[in-house]
């Protein structure tokens, strides 16, 4: 907190804002909230998978107890059957802010989704590329011949740092990354290339470095969830909607989906959904490294 004060103390010509960053599990919504209370701010959530209403237990999302009265946005904001691009998240986040510093406030973003928080702090657009109908039906259908890994795999090759962000089911994202990258020529990284900080930034993680600690710090917090009712959640889930919908695609959601069709044991789905946080985990690590700079 040392750094942090030395932060708020030094002048400034740009706002400020704290980006508040790590892999899932590692303790930043603690992390948030102490700040929060600490500044009297407010906390604008930079998860792209608890912009999702219904999805609590499977995501982490933080519970009206544990925000502790400390305002939050960005979460509960659209159902699992609507998709939300980084534009939108962008377009909103940006007006709440702006508010937030009309108040005399540092914002406080705190999330795992790279790609949200860059789209906030970087000056960087993103690129405004028509869809090709027809290219876009070309790679779905490679998608449902051969797997949203091999998909994911094509988009690796060419921008690994955005699949890095990505999950192969995320297959909508990688579709249109792909897209943007035959149709440009350019990568989404890219198009974020040239960029810098729009706002005077501090960087903080909770992350200790210790990633064997953390792998079991989201075992144990995946066998929590299963045990506070993340079948029962989904169960819920899918009588109000298809499996098929965006939202219910998710990690912690698939694998669910598929033990309750009988694709999965019990004791398999848990190990899945256990070795999918941690291989996102991985991916996020490779996503901060750059934040680590500043």
């Amino acid at each position: 907190m040392k750094d942090l004060k030395k932060f708020l103390e030094k002048k400034s010509d740009k706002n400020k804002i704290i980006v508040i960053y790590g892999p899932t599990a590692c303790g930043k919504t603690d992390l948030s909230i102490k700040i929060a209370k600490f500044l009297n701010s407010e906390i604008i959530s930079t998860d792209s998978r608890q912009i999702f209403k219904g999805l609590d237990i499977g995501t982490g999302k933080v519970t009206e107890e544990e925000k502790e009265g400390i305002i939050h946005h960005m979460i509960d904001i659209i159902e699992p059957n609507q998709e939300y691009s980084v534009g939108e998240f962008k377009k909103e986040a940006e007006k709440i802010i702006k508010n937030i510093f009309r108040k005399g406030k540092i914002p406080i973003l705190c999330g795992g989704t790279g790609l949200y928080i860059d789209s906030l702090i970087y000056d960087f657009k993103i690129p405004k590329v028509p869809a090709d109908p027809i290219l876009r039906e070309k790679l779905e259908d490679e998608r449902i011949k051969f797997g949203n890994e091999f998909i994911w795999k094509k988009l690796q090759e060419i921008d690994p740092d955005y699949a890095s962000e990505l999950h192969p089911n995320n297959y909508r994202y990688v579709i249109r990354a792909l897209e943007v990258k035959i149709l440009t020529g350019k990568s989404k990284k890219e198009f974020r290339e040239e960029k810098n900080l729009k706002y005077d930034t501090f960087f903080i993680t909770p992350y200790d470095g210790n990633r064997e600690k953390l792998y079991k710090k989201i075992d144990l917090r995946i066998k929590s969830m299963f045990e506070n009712g993340l079948l029962e959640e989904v169960r819920d889930l899918l009588t109000k909607y298809k499996k098929t919908d965006f939202g219910m695609q998710t990690i912690g959601y698939k694998e669910i989906i598929d033990f309750f069709e009988g694709k999965l044991n019990f004791d398999d789905c848990v190990a899945l959904v256990q070795k999918h946080n941690r291989n996102y985990a991985k991916r996020q690590l490779t996503w901060f490294r750059k934040y680590e700079k500043n």
